[in-house]
């Protein structure tokens, strides 16, 4: 017979401890796990620190169930009612923590991530200077499945490493081996490529899978084979692939894919409706800051936390945009046109203008002061004395009897020689 004092046999002792194996209702770590507020361990955390409430009163233990019409809080903000289990893949750069609040201030993915999406929880973590894949989720219980080692979800990474090998060492690594008293599972390593270092030395490219995801596993592996990782991207985490993201980028898995892909893994109350994700489209790369030593990101010209962004150069303003036709073509100048304005520098000779062929023959044939004697009364002129004559007024007519000169200057005197 259980004794009436004993509290864990008493809920009306305070009104917290409900029958845990029967009745309406599911725990409440379970809860909100499953609204996304945190995962199940948090969440007691968040109760011990007195921060959970049912219907205003506050939480001291999480062996208490939430019925239905329940209100619960955390913080003293309603927790809203469980949405259906949605999915994103985020390309983390590097940079970034793994998590919702660091002790240390540094830059973490939840706070570079969109406005409008709900509170997500990462599946599984990426360290400071890894990136890649990483599965986003408002369900804390998908969160816990998809990480246990149970399910073997396979997760694929590409590892730059620096150091020499061959694969026959990687081959060791597929019975597993153990690293200062620590057991890793199976490893499938594959030589990609080598290159030499411009100064020394050599960089492999090794591409890794491994189902368990024990904490910087990759890293320790590979330096257990005198390989020095400088560079890891996680390719896929299952049947989910990084594909074309760019860094910064996240797309929300549609409601169909996870359907076929995590049926009997999500329950059918949380499966998702429809056919198009609630997010639509993918963001706009996050400006992420790189690590405090370099890093990859920042040798692709991303800055970093403590810098200021300025653009290098000043941003051009955009050409004002007008209709059709409202330009009007410019007046052609004659070259001849006397110029407007004072002008700059020393004057230039004007050109004259074309000469008729009249004209240029005239002037070319300079007049002389001695013509032809005029012609008799009744005599038509000939038509090359009719040219030679000067135009200008007051000129004196030849002598009579003057013999044309053609203007080679006055005739000799005494008449040609014989």
């Amino acid at each position: 017979m259980t004794k009436p004092h004993d509290p864990l046999y008493e809920p009306e002792l305070d009104g917290q401890d409900g029958d845990l194996d029967g009745g309406a209702g599911e725990r409440v770590a379970k809860a909100l796990a499953r609204a996304g507020v945190a995962s199940r361990r948090e969440v007691e955390r968040l109760i011990e620190a007195g921060r959970v409430s049912i219907n205003g009163k506050v939480l001291t233990t999480p062996a208490v169930k939430v019925a239905p019409g329940d209100f619960l809080t955390v913080d003293g903000k309603l927790v809203a009612e469980r949405e259906p289990t949605r999915i994103f893949r985020y390309h983390k750069p590097t940079g970034l923590m793994t998590t919702h609040n660091d002790p240390k201030g540094r830059p973490t993915v939840f706070q570079s991530l969109p406005r409008d999406l709900p509170r997500l929880i990462s599946v599984g973590r990426l360290d400071l200077n890894s990136e890649g894949l990483l599965l986003l989720t408002n369900d804390g219980e998908l969160s816990r499945a998809l990480e246990t080692p149970a399910n073997a979800w396979v997760r694929r990474y590409r590892a730059r490493a620096f150091g020499d090998t061959t694969q026959a060492k990687l081959d060791t690594l597929k019975d597993g081996i153990t690293i200062e008293g620590v057991r890793y599972g199976p490893v499938e390593a594959r030589l990609d490529k080598a290159h030499e270092k411009a100064g020394g030395g050599k960089n492999v490219w090794i591409t890794v899978s491994l189902s368990e995801g024990k904490n910087r596993e990759v890293r320790k592996v590979l330096e257990a084979l005198g390989l020095k990782v400088n560079r890891l991207i996680r390719l896929s985490y299952g049947p989910f692939a990084l594909g074309t993201l760019a860094a910064g980028q996240i797309e929300e898995v549609g409601p169909r894919v996870i359907r076929e892909l995590l049926e009997g893994v999500v329950p059918p109350e949380n499966m998702p409706t429809g056919d198009r994700p609630k997010f639509g489209g993918i963001a706009n790369p996050a400006k992420a800051p790189g690590t405090a030593g370099g890093g990859d990101l920042q040798r692709r010209g991303v800055p970093r936390a403590d810098r200021d962004l300025k653009p290098a150069t000043p941003e051009k303003p955009e050409k004002p945009v007008y209709k059709a036709g409202w330009a009007r073509p410019k007046k052609k100048v004659s070259p001849h046109a006397p110029a407007k304005g004072p002008a700059k520098g020393p004057a230039k000779a004007k050109r004259p203008p074309p000469k008729s062929i009249e004209t240029k023959f005239i002037d070319d044939r300079k007049p002389v002061a001695r013509a032809k004697p005029a012609a008799r009364p009744g005599a038509k002129p000939a038509d090359g004395a009719a040219r030679r004559v000067s135009e200008k007024p007051g000129r004196p007519t030849a002598r009579p009897g003057a013999r044309p000169t053609g203007g080679r200057g006055p005739a000799p005197r005494g008449g040609p020689k014989r």
